[in-house]
């Protein structure tokens, strides 16, 4: 990404994102994010106020809802094995897109206070996009009557937890690798929703 064409707040947010993931929050000043990011100290606090409230703006700016919301209103054809395609692939492009914030939110988030609530926004906003979809996908016969909202919990957690396999590059099930794990885990999981 060309940082010389980014406007100062998206300089800071980086900067933040990168410096936080490298030493930890108690690690890093305000000073050095700001140097990092080739701004003032100044333009920092006039910008965000804290170093807290900077990360929260990083994590609000960088994480999946807004993205996912829009997949969801645009990009859906309304063939259950196709979407969560879609889904599924968008979902891990953005977690390994945004890897350096997720780290920053597993470590830090008993530091901030509020900070876990914050980050649990994003998750609880795709559980309900997906909730809705699938209550949308019975009700015109796509899929057979389900407990939409165990069904979503279920898709959700099935892909976070390929991705926290990979976080970190810590492979434990090494021989598995993501894209055939996509293609496998959405097939059954349709297959078994089908009227």
């Amino acid at each position: 990404m060309d940082n010389s064409k980014l406007g100062s707040g998206e300089k800071l947010l980086l900067a933040a994102l990168n410096l936080i993931a490298e030493k930890g929050y108690n690690g890093v000043t305000t000073l050095e994010i700001a140097t990092a990011a080739g701004l003032s100290e100044k333009t920092l606090f006039r910008h965000f106020g804290s170093k807290q409230k900077l990360l929260e703006a990083a994590f609000d700016r960088y994480h999946y809802a807004e993205e996912m919301k829009k997949l969801f209103s645009e990009k859906l054809v309304w063939n259950l094995e196709e979407d969560l395609l879609l889904v599924s692939k968008t979902y891990h492009e953005i977690m390994n897109r945004n890897r350096k914030m997720i780290q920053i939110s597993f470590k830090e988030e008993s530091q901030l206070p509020g900070f876990r609530e914050r980050t649990h926004r994003h998750p609880l906003q795709l559980l309900d996009i997906l909730t809705n979809y699938f209550i949308t996908m019975a009700e015109k016969g796509k899929i057979i009557p389900v407990d939409p909202e165990a069904h979503a919990f279920a898709f959700m957690m099935m892909h976070f937890g390929a991705f926290m396999n990979d976080l970190d590059s810590h492979k434990y099930y090494a021989s598995i690798s993501l894209e055939p794990f996509i293609q496998n885990s959405v097939k059954i999981f349709a297959r078994a929703l089908k009227p």
